[in-house]
């Protein structure tokens, strides 16, 4: 049986910023760290991901506060810890693909923040580079943001928007506690 690996992407201090506007799931944060005591107890592969913003005005930047992991990463034993400067972890400072293809993971369980933006990247690329996808809904959050329209569509749209772009097409969507019943 092929090992499944958790991916937890982007769960960093930075996010806790007020500038980012409302988010949903304030659960989100426990769901990552049931996901990583889980993975941890049973010895499977970690990767945990960090985005390294450019931007001058981003707390995200390397080297400040907002770029440490939140403390519900406290205590991780990774087996692979990387940065990243776009959306997709499969784009990072570390190639994400050939690390898993090298030890023969061809599954991943994906979590973290945001939704909507380096979460569902990640998850359609993965699928699209043939990976078996699960996406923990409930081990991630997002904001609001401004539509097109200049309406906002809530971090909640957005939510249920991905779950629905991934499923059955990048991605299996499940919660945290579907996942965790899978691994007994």
């Amino acid at each position: 049986m092929t090992e499944t690996a958790l991916i937890l992407i982007d769960v960093q201090r930075g996010f806790d910023e007020p500038g980012w506007g409302p988010r949903n799931n304030p659960g989100a944060e426990a769901n990552m760290k049931a996901l990583l005591d889980a993975w941890q107890e049973r010895r499977r592969p970690v990767v945990l991901v960090h985005h390294d913003s450019v931007k001058p005005d981003s707390p995200l930047r390397p080297r400040q506060p907002g770029n440490d992991f939140k403390p519900e990463l406290d205590g991780a034993r990774p087996d692979l810890v990387f940065g990243k400067q776009v959306n997709s972890a499969f784009i990072g400072d570390v190639d994400l693909d050939a690390w898993l293809r090298k030890r023969g993971i061809t599954s991943f369980v994906l979590a973290g923040i945001q939704t909507n933006f380096c979460c569902e990247t990640t998850a359609r690329m993965g699928g699209n580079l043939g990976y078996d996808v699960t996406f923990a809904l409930d081990a991630t959050f997002t904001f609001d943001l401004p539509g097109v329209d200049g309406d906002v569509v809530t971090a909640d749209e957005l939510y249920r928007v991905t779950a629905a772009n991934l499923q059955n097409q990048f991605a299996t969507v499940k919660s945290t506690k579907e996942i965790l019943a899978d691994l007994s």
